[in-house]
């Protein structure tokens, strides 16, 4: 039974993943800053048995410390810890986003062990590329240069010291991963108020992704172990911000023609609505070259899916 460290996993993602893996009979070792985790609050399978194989470790994980050993002897390190990037970027908190991550990645990577057969899959994010317009992006095209794509380089560059100790590592650069939580729960208020609709003119390219096919692409990158490098885990289905909107109202039953304004949306959220309307056309392409399947081929059918089962 192979064990599984996920860091970060009381967030949306990570509760995700932890079930998923669960419940396919693996063992699961947690780490996150919360002092507790919902499956230790209600740990029951789908049959309504107890997870036997469930770890939770509370601890700060932007400083060395005794939950370090927890990844010595981990088989698979899934690195999701960051601060929520969907809250105002004060100066303060603009360097905790980069923290959280960036020495997060540091202290896991110090932890592992050289020559022990490990995969390190670390997330990173489309913002990688920064605001390229109608440019397709696969994972060969450079760095941008605005905050979040610093961030995503030093943080991809980080987990690739991980090499050094002869660890295989894949990076994976999330699209907005769409669920019952994250993005969604701060997009859907406008639309089940009936003032729902794109971003500035809705013409920018919006990567997304399900969470199900997220966890499907891990599981992809985990069974092959030869498999490294980086990874675009977005939707093959790209659409602009505007045809997003529309399949979101589609799904609330919600009109879609409210636009926000882009200088409205820069002078309410500031530095992070300005990244909110930036442009990436970025296709899932190694993914697909490899031969993996997404289940949810376009947003709608993706949404669809998403708020059925709510």
């Amino acid at each position: 039974m192979k064990n599984i460290l996920i860091a970060g996993a009381s967030g949306f993602v990570g509760k995700y993943l932890a079930n998923q893996f669960l419940a396919e009979g693996f063992s699961v070792t947690g780490l996150g800053t919360s002092l507790d985790h919902p499956l230790n609050q209600s740990p029951k399978d789908q049959s309504g048995q107890q997870f036997e194989n469930f770890k939770w470790i509370s601890a700060d994980t932007t400083r060395e410390g005794d939950w370090q050993n927890h990844v010595a002897v981990a088989d698979i390190v899934i690195n999701l810890a960051g601060r929520n990037i969907f809250k105002p970027w004060t100066k303060k908190y603009k360097q905790a986003i980069y923290d959280s991550r960036i020495l997060t990645t540091k202290h896991l990577v110090d932890a592992m062990e050289k020559g022990k057969p490990v995969k390190l899959l670390n997330a990173s994010a489309v913002g990688y590329y920064g605001d390229r317009g109608e440019t397709v992006l696969s994972e060969t095209d450079p760095v941008g240069s605005d905050f979040l794509a610093i961030v995503c380089q030093d943080w991809e560059t980080r987990a690739l010291e991980a090499l050094k100790k002869e660890v295989l590592v894949c990076c994976m650069r999330f699209g907005v991963v769409l669920g019952n939580e994250g993005a969604l729960s701060v997009m859907t208020p406008a639309f089940n108020w009936f003032v729902g609709g794109p971003l500035g003119n809705g013409s920018q390219w919006f990567p997304w992704i399900h969470i199900h096919d997220l966890y499907r692409a891990i599981k992809f990158l985990m069974d092959d172990s030869d498999l490294r490098g980086t990874f675009n885990f977005t939707g093959p289905g790209m659409v602009r911000q505007k045809d997003f909107a529309k399949a979101l109202g589609n799904a609330l039953n919600r009109p879609a023609i409210f636009p926000a304004p882009a200088f409205m949306v820069k002078l309410m959220m500031g530095d992070l609505g300005a990244s909110l309307l930036q442009s990436q056309k970025a296709l899932p392409q190694r993914l697909t070259d490899l031969g993996f399947e997404f289940e949810f081929q376009t947003p709608g059918v993706a949404l669809a899916n998403i708020f059925t089962k709510q």
